[in-house]
């Protein structure tokens, strides 16, 4: 069974993705919140068949932790990223990632990715390279859908998020329905990993 190496530090994030490779792959998965620490694992003898890195991640200094993940792992290595722009894609992939992989990715796609990768090809997605825009990366929330979209990557329910921000539960429905469309997200869990990357989580 292919071992992999999950490094994020958004608890809800990594967790999501770990227990949805085990499900739905078969796939053996380690996981830790510190770029530091995949390092040091992968010095004490860890194994691993592929490693997924979060290219926002405190620590990862962006293509220099690629880098350094590369010659420490002795396997592939790949990019996870919710809102990193086309050209930062691009430039991973000639630094010598065996991937970029987009949060936007939907989950059958991730699976077919990492059997890719896994395989030893290099992973290039096709659709969000040829997107020549920005556009989809300058999201503008309100303050308001700002605040539920924090709630919502600290776990808290509908409730919960009404009462912190002292307004009605449907109010909160309302601001994440716009919220989602605005992000393209499909769910709380995409919303979530989607915010950790614009910096609000």
């Amino acid at each position: 069974m292919n071992r992999i190496l999950l490094v994020d530090d958004h608890d809800l994030v990594r967790e999501t993705l770990a227990d949805f490779l085990r499900a739905n792959g078969r796939f053996t998965v380690d996981s830790c919140s510190r770029f530091s620490t995949a390092l040091k694992l992968c010095e004490r003898g860890g194994v691993f068949d592929l490693v997924l890195l979060d290219y926002l991640m405190p620590g990862m200094d962006g293509l220099s932790g690629l880098a350094a993940m590369r010659t420490r792992a002795g396997c592939p290595v790949a990019i996870l990223s919710g809102t990193a722009p086309p050209d930062v894609a691009r430039r991973a992939l000639r630094a010598g990632a065996a991937g970029f992989l987009p949060k936007t990715l939907r989950p059958e796609s991730l699976i077919a990715a990492v059997r890719h990768m896994l395989a030893g090809e290099i992973y290039t997605p096709l659709d969000f390279l040829s997107d020549a825009g920005d556009e989809a990366h300058q999201i503008r929330l309100t303050p308001r859908e700002t605040d539920v979209l924090v709630g919502i990557s600290e776990g808290k329910s509908n409730k919960e998020i009404a009462r912190d921000l002292d307004i009605q539960e449907v109010t909160v429905k309302l601001h994440l329905k716009t919220m989602s469309r605005k992000l393209g997200a499909r769910n709380r869990t995409h919303a979530a990993m989607l915010a950790r990357d614009i910096g609000l989580a």
